[in-house]
């Protein structure tokens, strides 16, 4: 699976509402067939900083992300709300979805 982690700095005025700017785009790639998950936090150290973690199938779902209408129109309408390019970490795992963490694990 291909796990990826972004970094949103976003201006002040849109922190508030950035889950409701995204919520178009967060709902069309979660309803991608090759999309194994899609999740917005927001820091509790930066208002103004929302880290995205999201996976995809494989190098094939990856691209038909990348190459979708929706992508193609969040890189127009999310950039005005940004202070920043955003950052990311983007790596190839051997596994379809999170691990147990088993040294914290709940009987």
């Amino acid at each position: 699976m291909i796990f990826i982690t972004a970094k949103f700095r976003v201006r002040p005025e849109d922190a508030d509402r950035w889950p409701e700017i995204v919520a178009a785009f967060t709902a069309a790639t979660r309803a991608e067939p090759g999309c194994r998950f899609f999740d917005w936090s927001r820091s509790v150290e930066d208002p103004t900083e929302y880290v995205l973690v999201e996976a995809f199938r494989d190098d094939e779902a990856g691209a038909a992300h990348v190459q979708s209408d929706h992508f193609k129109a969040a890189q127009q309408t999310l950039p005005p709300h940004l202070a920043a390019t955003p950052r990311i970490v983007n790596m190839n795992i051997p596994q379809d979805d999170w691990s147990l963490l088993g040294e914290m694990a709940v009987d």
